[in-house]
């Protein structure tokens, strides 16, 4: 039987008898993760200026290169020319990065970048020597009772950066601020929750493709200060698809990182633990398990993630990030990294003056990054998606 009692329906086109039923609640679905600065975590100390700057160092080198392709017979020749032979000194035991063959130092001239040297050294048999062969210098044999030799030293490199100022303006007004509204206990509150949102996630966005202006990067009254990101600052571990003995794989592949994770090893004593993807690399690293992976009649659950990469050059966390371009891997030492406020600029609320029936100020930080040693990084450009 057909129900005849009241209904919703006969309340007439306009509902006036019915009140509204709105959910107490504001849904937001923009993105608005900064996965990388929980990765990195809080800063151990604020900037102190505008122009960040910090003091790094290196160890005396232990290796050059052959720049040499004038044997007469690569076996037997005692002098060859190096790209720096001011690295070397009488006593030097050196040999070839591929090779076993042990030489002894017994010249060196700077003028010329010409070294002497004793081949098959110790017994050790003799090799041809190759233009650009890696030369590696395994220690120095002083003279007992000899003079001491002439002093060596590294000179300190200072590092700069900028801070950048990010700032959003709030505004309500009066009436906003006196009525009741849906969701929210105060306007003003909640517009500075969404801004303080927007500011975080430029702020990670900036610290991974932000670059300083190429002419005042100071700033000035007429250019804005902007800092250095994460891909500005990495020039020595740039691995290019393609490019040189880098595999031409487009899609990410386990040797590639291997072989990218090595060239750091060898470039520094950095310990890359972040390897920060966006969503097609995250899917590819993923995809060096998966093709392994057997499941069994009784399994019901599909679990396709990988959350951490550990290779014989270290454990690496696997951050997702929106942020990172299609086609890159950033290869980070978090030791190594910090993103810090202008000491007293961090996130922060600033009323402004009453000019109205409103209230109006602005959320404002002022922030930069500090990457030490930006050997002990890398990134891989160039992957497909």
């Amino acid at each position: 039987m057909a129900f005849t009692g009241k209904a919703t329906y006969t309340a007439g086109s306009t509902l006036p008898e019915i009140a509204e039923d709105i959910s107490d609640l504001v849904a937001i679905n923009s993105p608005h993760e900064t996965l990388l600065l929980d990765a990195l975590g809080d800063p151990a100390r604020a900037a102190h200026s505008t122009v960040h700057e910090w003091l790094e160092d290196a160890l005396l080198p232990n290796a050059d290169q052959i720049n040499d392709s004038t044997y007469a017979n690569g076996l037997t020749d005692t002098t060859f020319v190096v790209d720096h032979a001011d690295r070397f000194r009488v006593g030097d035991q050196i040999r070839l990065e591929t090779q076993a063959e042990i030489m002894l130092v017994t010249g060196v001239n700077t003028g010329t970048n010409t070294l002497t040297v004793v081949r098959g050294y110790g017994g050790s048999t003799a090799e041809n020597l190759y233009d650009d062969a890696p030369v590696i210098i395994l220690g120095n044999a002083a003279l007992e009772g000899d003079d001491a030799s002439d002093v060596r030293f590294t000179a300190r490199s200072r590092n700069t950066n900028y801070t950048q100022i990010f700032t959003s303006t709030v505004e309500v007004s009066g009436s906003e601020l006196a009525v009741r509204q849906v969701g929210v206990r105060d306007e003003l509150d909640y517009q500075k929750v969404a801004r303080t949102r927007e500011l975080l996630r430029d702020l990670e966005n900036s610290v991974i493709n932000g670059r300083a202006p190429a002419a005042t990067p100071e700033g000035s009254s007429s250019v804005r200060r902007t800092m250095r990101g994460l891909r500005q600052f990495i020039a020595t571990n740039v691995f290019k698809v393609g490019v040189g003995d880098f595999p031409g794989d487009v899609f990410l592949t386990e040797e590639q990182l291997n072989l990218a994770l090595r060239g750091i090893w060898e470039q520094s004593n950095g310990h890359v633990d972040l390897i920060v993807v966006g969503g097609p690399e995250k899917r590819q690293i993923n995809q060096f398990v998966a093709v392994n992976r057997h499941f069994t009649p009784q399994s019901d659950t599909f679990r396709d993630r990988v959350i951490a990469y550990e290779s014989d050059f270290g454990v690496c966390r696997i951050v997702l990030s929106r942020w990172v371009p299609s086609g890159c891997v950033l290869l980070l030492d978090s030791s190594r990294i910090e993103v810090m406020p202008l000491a007293g600029r961090s996130f922060q609320y600033k009323p402004l003056a009453a000019t109205g029936d409103r209230e109006s100020g602005q959320v404002v930080g002022e922030y930069t990054l500090e990457l030490r040693n930006e050997n002990a990084h890398g990134i891989i450009q160039g992957l497909g998606n």
